[in-house]
């Protein structure tokens, strides 16, 4: 099967593909770096990428930068060197993403709200506001969301499509919106739940989640309270925070600092995934 046709499967099937094309090669490779020319491709989904770029490591490295565009539903320009070298310039790629952007979707219309959907807007989710007060959800107050709902928060998300990509922040700390919202959220494939709170909240809440049926391993899923420990104070601190934890779940990262690590920085997947087909 082509590249092609396997990039025509996966938008009739609905699956989430990036295509990788060489543009340009600045320079002849060399040093056994491989045949890398104008027009070669490769093709990524979340478990394979199949083509190639003419190297295996620039196969590893369009890859990882193509996984990562594809989570936000961006499309863009990357340079590398011949063998996927990061801070050389010699083989400009461009990386096409086929599918929508993932969704945020913020329940409660609060100040923590407001720069929680700003964050959301700049790592690329379409964000959508929900809160049952009118007069608080707004779409002057919430410039970075596509749209504000006024809405019991159970009863849109049970209307609402989620994915596997979807992130769920629960703002509203009270538990006559919390509760309900949470029975429904943890029972969709959202990537991300994580809902605002004392430990004393969240204590209380998972006993009512509890008393309502829902599962120890449902409730692991909840993350409360909200974001990484960056020891937060203001609105838009705690924003950093949750957008911080939305990332590492995306990604699998340990949210330790960096120059407490050691070895890559971006974990990469086996040779053995990148599937060769005909080009």
């Amino acid at each position: 099967m082509s590249v092609f046709e396997r990039l025509a499967d996966a938008i009739d099937g609905g699956e989430p593909a990036a295509l990788v094309t060489v543009l340009d090669v600045e320079a002849s490779p060399v040093d056994g770096a491989g045949d890398v020319r104008p027009g070669a491709k490769l093709l990524v989904t979340d478990g394979e990428a199949a083509g190639g770029l003419g190297t295996e490591g620039l196969d590893v490295a369009a890859t990882d930068d193509a996984r990562g565009l594809l989570a936000q539903g961006q499309t863009g320009q990357r340079r590398y060197g011949p063998r996927g070298e990061r801070r050389r310039d010699d083989v400009l790629v461009f990386i096409e993403s086929f599918t929508p952007p993932p969704r945020m979707l913020v329940f409660g219309a609060i100040d923590y709200a407001a720069a929680v959907t700003r964050v959301g807007a700049l790592l690329g989710y379409d964000v959508t506001v929900c809160d049952a007060r009118k007069v608080f959800a707004t779409p002057e107050r919430f410039p970075g969301a596509r749209e504000v709902v006024v809405d019991w928060p159970h009863r849109y998300l049970e209307r609402t499509a989620v994915d596997a990509r979807t992130v769920i922040c629960v703002l509203t700390h009270d538990p006559k919106f919390d509760v309900p919202l949470l029975e429904v959220a943890l029972g969709t494939p959202a990537a991300y739940i994580g809902a605002m709170g004392s430990r004393r909240t969240h204590a209380d809440r998972l006993e009512q989640l509890r008393r309502r049926g829902l599962s120890a391993a449902a409730l692991e899923r909840l993350r409360s309270p909200i974001g990484l420990d960056l020891g937060a104070r203001t609105p838009e601190e705690t924003a950093v925070s949750v957008a911080a934890e939305i990332i590492q779940c995306r990604w699998g990262g340990s949210g330790r600092p960096l120059s407490d690590t050691a070895g890559a920085i971006h974990a990469r997947r086996p040779r053995d995934q990148l599937v060769e087909t005909t080009r």
